[in-house]
């Protein structure tokens, strides 16, 4: 872990009892990443570096840019930069990648030009009606995300998205000091293996429900998704709309579930059933 892009080593002044002491201390690392497609940039995100491939086609897909089975490309030209090549013949609806040039590690919904933009069309709407998840896993997963946290236990400043079966088992992960860049990271890993959606599975943020972060799990289907921190009234109010479950305030004492209370253990029989099957909950 000591030669991971995203730690940084410095010396630092520690207080302790007003005495003052050179020590070595680690950070988390945080530069621009330009994304492109082609040759053309049409998005810089601030973001910690390792796998930013996974975090380009995350984002274009969560933006809408890239379909779910679209075979593309992805490859890191230089330090900073990765490029995204599209099959030949496709186009690209450049409206819709209007943005500010520079969007920060915690931007919310900064970078779209209208509110309206941020609905980007759901391909998997209503797949995740299925999937239910007991109170007590609910309460069990955030121990094992951060004792799975390798860059956060040397820092103490970086975000995580973890992906999670119904019985609490750890998937995936993915960590960033942007919390969206987290999620489109791990958005991005099964999007390039082609297993989306992931309508039968969990996932955990680190930190508080955004608005966005809603968007992006309901992007690639995930109908269940808990946070440590709070989310915000709009994030409950997409979650609502989309039939999302939210839960934020996520520990072993509880939870607080503020939609979608149907998937949640002895409340699932109030929920509607589908007609969708189940699908298998084995990914990478």
């Amino acid at each position: 872990m000591l030669d991971h892009p995203g730690l940084a080593h410095r010396s630092i002044h520690r207080f302790r009892k007003g005495h003052g002491a050179s020590v070595a201390d680690v950070l988390a690392v945080e530069e621009p990443l330009d994304i492109r497609i082609g040759n053309r940039s049409v998005a810089i995100t601030m973001r910690t570096p390792g796998r930013d491939v996974d975090l380009a086609l995350g984002f274009l897909f969560s933006e809408g840019i890239l379909e779910a089975r679209t075979q593309v490309q992805g490859e890191v030209m230089k330090d900073n930069v990765v490029e995204v090549s599209l099959p030949h013949g496709s186009t690209v609806d450049w409206k819709r990648l209007e943005r500010h040039s520079y969007t920060s590690s915690s931007c919310g919904v900064c970078g779209k030009t209208s509110l309206e933009q941020v609905y980007a069309a759901v391909p998997f709407a209503d797949t995740s009606s299925t999937v239910r998840v007991s109170p007590e896993v609910l309460q069990s997963l955030p121990d094992k995300l951060r004792s799975a946290q390798e860059l956060f236990t040397q820092t103490g400043g970086i975000h995580a998205a973890g992906l999670f079966t119904p019985s609490g088992e750890l998937l995936h992960f993915a960590e960033d000091v942007g919390r969206h860049n987290a999620l489109d990271k791990l958005v991005g890993h099964y999007f390039a293996l082609g297993q989306l959606p992931l309508d039968q599975h969990v996932l955990l943020l680190s930190g508080r429900a955004s608005f966005e972060l809603i968007q992006k799990a309901a992007m690639a289907g995930i109908g269940i998704v808990a946070a440590v921190g709070a989310p915000s009234s709009l994030a409950v109010s997409l979650g609502e709309e989309l039939g999302l479950t939210v839960c934020g305030f996520t520990s072993e004492r509880g939870f607080n579930c503020y939609c979608g209370v149907g998937r949640v253990g002895a409340y699932s029989n109030t929920s509607k059933p589908s007609n969708k099957s189940s699908k298998s909950s084995k990914l990478l």
